[in-house]
């Protein structure tokens, strides 16, 4: 597609080594000609493509020096975006690269939007729209799985299981077209046992790949991980200890936590989304009862939840309320102070929370914070969330039209099952092939385009 040239700060901001302005567009090699100065007294376009070029940024109002550069430009097709692409790689730091930027624009080029590089790959047809979505996820992973996860969409691990599906459902299409356009032939009975056998496979690989949902939002978002317990029980100290630094404000006062306190940790290849709430119990204090009211809420969106009792005191009616509200959760024990007479114990819990597991811990010794870890990882390794080569569906949006797409094959076999004119068939069947040609962009809107690459950073 024919776009004009654009530009943007492909680095994150602040001091580094380098910092790297990336130009692409018609006329990209022309814009960057005007702003290079090399040391040998080359044009841009004299230099070799794909090369490092050392010279100067320059602003050809006046030939003003800005900046020590290496510049490359590379010509298209073979580009990220398929277009004609200059990168200019200047000293790292706010000032240098707004400086060369501010030039790029007054020159020829004009400031990219969120995500418009990655959109104009796909565009372009260079990506399709899974593998665009992967870009953004490979940059925000917060662990080695979910980083390899995205690579693997990224090369088009979605889009491969995808196609196949499709071509499952345009061979059914035929069929059926085939049977409407030459009724003479007879062949219905053979076409719908043929549809019934297709259809079923379709539903198969759908749900396969559906099946993998769970995993691919914890590798995305993080096992979300509510810690929950009465006031004072080290609630905050086991958040501390968890992220190895002091996050919480912990104090021998009850009801310290009044706020929510959100933190992401890679615990041996297992990411937490862990939430250190306030602690459970009545108050009349308006803001700690609305902290208390929002843990009970988090609660109930939480994968994973870290009950915490003291054991130095007997249960009281606070943790009595906890056991109820946790009891069909599921739930790692941790009975604190373990280092203090006991007053409860493992066979206590048990009789109340039956079948949960149980360590006993003591946060001011930092005792049982290594047998928590391996038993995140355990359940997460050896659950129904463990981690295999097989493709993991990471994105909500892929998700609904996979959902969407299993509806309209499930229409298609029950009015299969029922005789119904392949007409009404075809109507299903089309509708699962055109929620699944949006996961991967063949059938997508504008709209949902421009959504998507919103959400990107502007040099990307």
């Amino acid at each position: 597609m024919d776009f004009d040239t654009i530009a943007a700060i492909a680095t994150a901001p602040g001091e580094a080594g380098i910092g790297i302005i990336r130009i692409s567009g018609k006329n990209a090699i022309d814009v960057g000609d005007k702003i290079f100065k090399n040391k040998k007294q080359l044009s841009l376009k004299q230099c070799e493509e794909r090369k490092l070029n050392y010279g100067y940024a320059i602003d050809p109002k006046d030939g003003r020096k800005i900046d020590e550069v290496l510049m490359v430009y590379i010509k298209a097709p073979y580009t990220y975006t398929k277009e004609d692409v200059v990168e200019i790689n200047c000293h790292g730091g706010t000032i240098p690269v707004r400086k060369i930027l501010e030039v790029v624009l007054e020159n020829g080029a004009r400031l990219a939007e969120r995500g418009e590089f990655t959109k104009r790959a796909f565009l372009n047809g260079r990506i399709d729209l899974s593998q665009a979505e992967a870009v953004m996820d490979l940059i925000s992973a917060k662990t080695d799985s979910s980083f390899d996860v995205s690579l693997n969409q990224l090369e088009g691990s979605i889009s491969s299981e995808v196609r196949v599906i499709q071509n499952v459902l345009l061979g059914m299409l035929a069929h059926v077209e085939a049977s409407i356009d030459f009724p003479e032939d007879d062949v219905e009975d053979l076409t719908y046992n043929e549809l019934q056998k297709n259809g079923n496979l379709v539903l198969e690989k759908i749900n396969k790949l559906l099946s993998t949902v769970y995993t691919g939002k914890i590798l995305r978002e993080g096992l979300k991980t509510v810690i929950l317990g009465k006031p004072n029980v080290g609630k905050s100290s086991l958040l501390n200890a968890i992220l190895r630094e002091n996050r919480a404000i912990v104090t021998d006062i009850p009801g310290t936590t009044r706020d929510v306190i959100e933190e992401y940790v890679n615990i041996n290849g297992v990411p937490l989304k862990i939430v250190d709430t306030a602690g459970i119990r009545e108050t009349e204090d308006i803001v700690e009862r609305l902290g208390v009211d929002k843990a009970k809420e988090l609660l109930n969106e939480a994968d994973l939840v870290i009950a915490v009792f003291d054991t130095s005191t007997e249960l009281s009616k606070e943790d009595f309320d906890i056991i109820n509200l946790i009891k069909d959760k599921k739930v790692i024990i941790l009975l604190n102070k373990s280092d203090l007479p006991s007053k409860i114990d493992e066979k206590d819990m048990n009789k109340y929370l039956p079948g949960k597991r149980i360590i006993n811990t003591s946060m001011s010794k930092n005792e049982g914070i290594d047998k928590l870890e391996e038993i995140i990882e355990d359940m997460f390794l050896s659950s129904e969330v463990k981690i295999s080569n097989n493709t993991i569906i990471t994105n909500v949006r892929h998700r609904d039209q996979l959902l969407k797409a299993k509806e309209n094959i499930d229409d298609a076999l029950n009015s299969l099952g029922l005789n119904m004119p392949l007409d009404c068939i075809e109507v299903d069947i089309k509708n699962s092939w055109e929620n699944l040609g949006e996961i991967t962009g063949d059938t997508v809107g504008e709209d949902i385009i421009d959504k998507i690459f919103s959400e990107f950073c502007i040099g990307k």
